[in-house]
Formats: structure tokens, sequence, C-alpha cells
């Protein structure tokens, strides 16, 4: 299938690893110029020599990494600066963030409450304001943001998650009402567990605050996923893909989830 991406310009934010790599993968892979995002220098640059093994010869794309750290604003402006100075234009952003500290709510102190709100929401707010004009003069746009199954179904010991993310949802829903007239469409994909390095990190954490083994903070998450397993990153990036192709021109203002059938809402 001809999704459309070739020579497109792609801005992947956290994508040294993880859901954000995975996507930056298949936008390379697929002819589109990618920028891949961190704040580790040394993360991107093996990002990048990774991405670049899958180079198709047919396209004569490239894959730029660019330093930024998406909880400072300076940073964030930078970012967007040093992509269109490179290629004149953003055609796709994808938005994503590390996941915040799990805890009940007695146990979230004020600096959390500030770090997860600034990262997992206000930065794109910010992002959102620099590149949306960028994108009203090419009269095109993509704008998919990672978000959480939590924006559909509040998770146990996940109140910074279940609070920042739906937060974003709302913002992205309006955004997406107010630009649709420019041809800027804008989506949300909600990822279901997903054994990442993130997720190995909660899991390490839920084990040694409940005493339980790691196995067995797995399996309780397993157990909720009808299809028996943990999604793999490349399942959640196909979407994201196809979200910002010419195959899903009439799709916007969604939130849509990967989760192998964990959410249980009905909407």
């Amino acid at each position: 299938m001809n999704l459309g991406l070739k020579n497109k310009i792609a801005l992947i934010l956290a994508s040294s690893k993880g859901l954000g790599f995975a996507c930056a993968r298949k936008f390379y892979r697929e002819g589109a110029n990618v920028i891949i995002n961190s704040r580790s220098k040394e993360n991107l640059e093996q990002a990048k020599i990774k991405i670049e093994k899958l180079k198709n010869t047919d396209f004569n794309n490239q894959i730029i990494p660019i330093v930024a750290d998406l909880s400072n604003e300076r940073d964030i402006e930078n970012l967007v600066q040093k992509s269109t100075e490179l290629f004149g234009r953003i055609d796709i952003l994808v938005h994503n963030t590390g996941g915040p500290p799990s805890g009940p709510i007695i146990s979230i102190t004020k600096k959390e409450w500030e770090d997860s709100i600034n990262l997992n929401l206000i930065s794109f707010i910010r992002i959102s304001e620099l590149v949306i004009p960028i994108m009203q003069k090419q009269k095109f746009g993509r704008i998919i943001a990672l978000t959480s199954v939590s924006v559909k179904q509040p998770l146990n010991n996940m109140v910074l998650s279940n609070t920042t993310r739906l937060g974003l949802l709302g913002y992205a829903k309006t955004l997406a009402n107010e630009y649709a007239k420019d041809n800027i469409l804008i989506n949300l994909v909600c990822p279901g567990p997903n054994l990442t390095d993130r997720m190995k990190e909660l899991i390490e954490q839920m084990a040694k605050k409940s005493n339980r083994s790691r196995e067995e903070i797995k399996s309780s998450w397993i157990d909720q996923i009808p299809l028996g397993r943990m999604g793999k990153p490349n399942e959640v990036a196909n979407l994201v893909l196809f979200l910002a192709s010419n195959k899903a021109n009439y799709i916007t203002g969604t939130a849509i989830q990967v989760d192998g059938g964990f959410t249980k809402s009905i909407l």
C-alpha cells in the first residue's frame, strides 16, 4: 500500500527509544525525511545508526537528530526552528513524551505534578502553537499525539497519566475542530501495555512497592488483555503511520486505542 509519505517532513518527539523510535523507523522506511529527538545526544546518535540501516535505495530521504528537552520551552522553540531551517516545512508532528511516575494520589509530590503537567501536557500546547502556523501556510498538516489508554479508562496508581493525558485529549480535540478548515488533521493514539523500557520500569516499581515478583506484575497486566499478550511498538507505529498518510484524509479529532482489547469502556 502506498501511504504517500515519500519526501514528507516528519518531526517525531522522544524518538530515540520505545514507541517514538518505532514510529521514526517506520516513517523513514516509507521515504519520509525524519527529525528524531531526545534529551540524550548519545541515545539519538545510536538511534540514527539503527534507523539508517533500513535505508531503501529507492528513496533519498534523511534522518536528522536534534537534542531537545521537551519540558524546556526554549528547547522546543529551537527544535522547531532547526527543523524548518533544514527542510522549510513540517508536514507531520508526532508528539510523544516519557510516562510520568506511578503511584496513588497520596504519594504524588507537588514537584511530580508540575513536572508531569509540563512534560505531558504543556509541551504539546507549546509545540502545537509553533507548528500549526507552519501547517496553515502549507494548507496541510498531520498531528498525532501518543497518549495512553488512560484517556479512556483510568489506570490504578497512575493518577498523573490519568490526569495530564486526559487534558491533552481535550486540547487536541479542540485543535482538531478549529483547524480542520486548514487541512490540519489531529488525532490521538492510545497505546495499551507495550513491553518497552518504560513498561519494564513500571513493572519494576510496582514489584518493589507490592513485594511481588516482576513476573507476577507482568502477568497481572497480561491477564487484563483479551489477546493474552502485551503489544509491540511496531503495532502502535502502524496506526500512527496510517493516520499521517493520505489514506486517513477524513479522520480527525479521534482517540484510537491499540491495546489488544485492554480498554473495557464502551466509547
